[in-house]
């Protein structure tokens, strides 16, 4: 289980920060200012106009750079939107404020400066979460509540598959989606991994290869349209993982299929087999797959989906909920340390052509309880 971070005395809503508001904030901000155990109070942004039109939008009172944020003395979690590349050296400003961190995925783009954040926040007695909290979802959490309830038994193999034609034809900036710490792998990965690590356990070990489609992408909308960028990650990964308790998973994630095909995810057990929902998104069915009649058919059930669905933002709410508690956070940043080591063996073994060891530990990851509602106020 993960630590407990020691509470500050404070009582009542958690104040919130942003630090970047580009294409995602708005999913995030379209809960967090509508939960009420969290108040959003400072929006920044290396461009402080676009922070000033996002806070008016969502009727965040404060807006303006980084350093003003950071001084916020009401601001106890800050929201690190920045791209993958950012990522640690933000956290690393974020953590000497003296402030917890919820980071957008993934947690770094290499071992050291994941290992860098990680031991700045234990010194500083402060936390760092990273997305995906889809693993919190109503859809997902549904699955694998059937799971743990052994519903297809032991489980022993998986599949999951991630392929669209790339972000550029949809994206107004999709540049750093092709750049070191981006790729179908690291913008993908953390989804549909952190599933896999919450059925399976640890990873022990990876084997993959990747490749690029071609050096160069052109943007297709927006105001950069017909824009030249490069593409600095392979563009295609297959994988397979082999985890500590035996169990195996092949990977797909693709930017070069014109057929399109994502949130595949099959869980193949001793007993019967599930496919769950989308990992990227909270809500979706678990099929639970049972048999298959000569004359019927497959037999399947349709399990009806518990919990709450409410979107990004989930893991945040959760997080300044355990500060206040006292108590450890349901996605303690160790499962994305555990990803991130996934994914970059995953890099690792394309260059070498051989298995490579993750060495990374998993903690306890905890469901939420049924009932839990990000719309009451307990605080």
């Amino acid at each position: 289980m993960s630590p407990a971070v020691a509470s500050n005395g404070k009582t009542g809503p958690v104040g919130v920060g942003f630090i970047g508001v580009g294409n995602i904030s708005d999913a995030y901000l379209t809960n967090l200012t509508k939960f009420p155990d969290v108040k959003v109070l400072f929006l920044s942004d290396i461009d402080t106009a676009r922070a000033a039109a996002q806070a008016e939008k969502w009727g965040v009172p404060q807006s303006g750079t980084v350093e003003e944020l950071l001084a916020h003395p009401d601001v106890e979690i800050v929201v690190n939107l920045t791209i993958p590349a950012a990522h640690a050296e933000v956290d690393l400003r974020i953590i000497a404020a003296g402030k917890h961190v919820w980071s957008e995925k993934p947690y770094a783009v290499t071992r050291e400066s994941a290992q860098a954040v990680k031991a700045a926040a234990e010194a500083a007695g402060v936390l760092v979460c990273v997305a995906p909290d889809t693993i919190l979802g109503g859809g997902i959490q549904t699955g694998l509540r059937a799971i743990k309830a052994g519903k297809i038994g032991k489980p022993l193999t998986a599949v999951t598959m991630f392929q669209v034609g790339g972000p550029e034809a949809w994206h107004p900036s999709p540049e750093f989606l092709f750049a070191t710490g981006g790729g179908p792998l690291m913008d993908m990965g953390p989804y549909y991994i952190s599933t896999l690590v919450s059925i399976f356990g640890a990873a022990s070990r990876v084997m993959a290869i990747g490749s690029k489609a071609r050096e160069t992408r052109v943007i297709a909308t927006g105001p950069k349209a017909g824009t030249e960028f490069p593409v600095e990650e392979p563009t295609h990964v297959s994988a397979l993982v082999e985890f500590a308790g035996g169990g195996s998973a092949q990977m797909t994630y693709s930017f070069e299929s014109k057929f399109f095909r994502m949130g595949f995810v099959e869980i193949n057990g001793s007993e019967n087999s599930i496919v769950l929902p989308d990992p990227n998104m909270f809500d979706g069915e678990s099929k639970l797959l049972t048999g298959y009649d000569m004359e019927k058919g497959l037999q399947s059930e349709t399990l009806e989906v518990t919990g709450t669905t409410y979107g990004r933002g989930t893991g945040v709410l959760e997080m300044a909920q355990a500060i206040r508690e006292g108590r450890p956070v349901r996605i303690p940043g160790d499962i994305a340390f555990h990803v991130l080591d996934i994914m970059l063996a995953i890099r690792e073994s394309i260059a070498s052509g051989q298995w490579v060891v993750v060495d990374s530990s998993l903690p306890e990851i905890n469901a939420l309880p049924v009932a839990w509602d990000p719309m009451d106020a307990t605080l």
